[in-house]
C-alpha cells in the first residue's frame, strides 16, 4: 500500500487495477487494507503481536531484549534524544545514528 514494493510497481485504480510489465502482471490498487479492514487487521495483528508480547515480557530490560531480538530495535524511531530512523532524518536534513551505537554507548558498554 506504501509503493514501491517492485521497481515495476505504481498505483493503479479499481476502474483499470492491472497492468503487464516485463511480461509481469501487476495489481497495484492502493489501499486495499481499507477494501478488507477485518482481513487486513488480523494480518497486522498476527504479525505485529509477538513484538508487543516480547516488549511487554522483557519490562525494564529492554537492552537485553534487543540483544536477543535485534529486529526490534528497527522499530526504534529516536532514542537517548537521537534520530535512529534514517529515512526521518534524511527527509528533514538530520543526523542519523545507528541504535546500536548508541544503546551500547548508553549502557556504558563502548
Amino acid at each position: 500500500d506504501q509503493g514501491g514494493c517492485a521497481e515495476t510497481s505504481r498505483p493503479t485504480t479499481h476502474a483499470d487495477p492491472v497492468y503487464v510489465e516485463h511480461d509481469v502482471v501487476h495489481y497495484c490498487v492502493a489501499n486495499m487494507p481499507g477494501a478488507y479492514p477485518r482481513t487486513s487487521t488480523m494480518a497486522l495483528t498476527n504479525s505485529t503481536l509477538p513484538y508487543a508480547v516480547a516488549i511487554a515480557n522483557a519490562e525494564r530490560d529492554w537492552k537485553k531484549l534487543l540483544e536477543k531480538k535485534p529486529i526490534i530495535a528497527s522499530g526504534f524511531n529516536t532514542f537517548a534524544g537521537k534520530l535512529t530512523c534514517c529515512a526521518v532524518a534524511d527527509s528533514h536534513g538530520m543526523q542519523c545514528d545507528e541504535i546500536s551505537s548508541l544503546v551500547w554507548r548508553d549502557a556504558g558498554m563502548e
